[in-house]
């Protein structure tokens, strides 16, 4: 039984990046696709798809790594943020100045860090990734 899924996901997602895989496979859920959705458009990920999935299995992603994922993990627990906090977070969470995205769920969807500050929305921290 899973307890946090994206976590799970973060986790093979970094593990398999570790061993210099080229793909991996991840549980499915519309939070990881959105979360990856955002990692794709910074190029940490590349394509992922839905596999087909047999009966009473759990849906999985087939994500292509590119190579570039440093560390990536879930924030717990998930701090509520406004935009004026986020660079508090960015210091936390981050190695350096513009080195990464935090990824947060807000009113207007799962989005990085720095389009929140442009769309100057808060929301809650889901994870990180450099």
């Amino acid at each position: 039984m899973q307890q946090d899924p994206l976590a799970d996901a973060l986790c093979t997602i970094k593990n398999a990046e570790r061993v210099s895989k080229k793909e991996c496979i991840v549980p499915a859920s519309n939070l990881i696709k959105n979360v990856l959705k955002v990692m794709q458009t910074h190029d940490y990920v590349g394509t992922f798809q839905l596999l087909e999935r047999k009966r009473g299995e759990v849906p999985k992603f087939k994500v292509e790594l590119r190579g570039k994922i440093i560390d990536t993990n879930v924030i717990k627990p998930r701090f509520a943020v406004k935009v004026e906090e986020l660079v508090k977070y960015e210091k936390r969470y981050l190695p350096a100045r513009d080195v990464g995205i935090l990824i947060l769920t807000t009113s207007k969807g799962v989005i990085d860090h720095r389009k929140a500050k442009e769309l100057r929305v808060g929301g809650k921290l889901l994870c990180y990734a450099y």
